[in-house]
């Protein structure tokens, strides 16, 4: 039998999310929360039915969440709300899309979505709130850290280390034995061939500091 889980935010990324949760056999969507106005509107068929005022009363009634909020630069919204609906008795739990593999040594935190065609292989690892994206690849003993996004088509070759709250554009290639500082921004189609020791935007190939 499924479990109910609620979605918090109501976006694009929570329309691919949603099509995450109903390619697998474990969750079905009971609700998302987003704006007040929104309230009763519908995002692929499932409705908007509290604001981020109702959580409190919600978490009594609901088990299950997952932000669904997208994150393109900053990661501040979604660890708020991950934090705060920790702290109300929320769970958060990993979702897998079946057209993804994850090796059976690898590990993968709560609160993540790891989503379609995507591939964490063996001893790799990947913090809670994170964003695996479609067809997104995550070599051998790489560390993905807590409330990371590493968009579709992305590749972080072995032995990574990639740091907390990061934005890795679409297409982006890392060679191995890399680090990225947290708080760092990589724009789509990057090579980074460097570690990237300080926390800024960075894009190009070879990647250089923007900003």
């Amino acid at each position: 039998m499924k479990k109910n889980i609620i979605l918090i935010g109501g976006g694009g990324h929570c329309k691919s999310c949603i099509d995450v949760i109903e390619s697998g056999d474990k969750f079905k969507v009971a609700g998302i929360v987003d704006k007040k106005e929104k309230i009763s509107l519908k995002i692929s068929g499932h409705e908007i039915i509290a604001c981020d005022e109702d959580l409190p009363e919600l978490v009594k009634e609901y088990e299950y969440y997952l932000i669904t909020i997208g994150q393109i630069k900053s990661a501040f919204k979604r660890v708020k709300k991950f934090e705060f609906i920790k702290e109300l008795g929320g769970k958060f739990p990993t979702i897998i899309s079946p057209s993804s593999y994850i090796s059976k040594s690898a590990v993968v935190g709560e609160g993540t979505i790891v989503m379609h065609n995507a591939i964490i292989n063996t001893e790799a690892c990947v913090g809670k709130n994170c964003i695996i994206n479609t067809a997104a690849i995550i070599e051998h003993e790489s560390r993905i850290m807590d409330h990371c996004h590493i968009s579709t088509g992305v590749v972080i070759n072995g032995e990574n280390s990639i740091g907390e709250s990061t934005f890795i554009g679409s297409n982006s290639v890392t060679a191995n034995n890399i680090t990225i500082e947290s708080n760092t921004v990589l724009g789509a189609g990057s090579f980074v061939s460097r570690s990237l020791e300080e926390s800024g935007t960075y894009a190009g190939n070879p990647v250089r500091k923007i900003g």
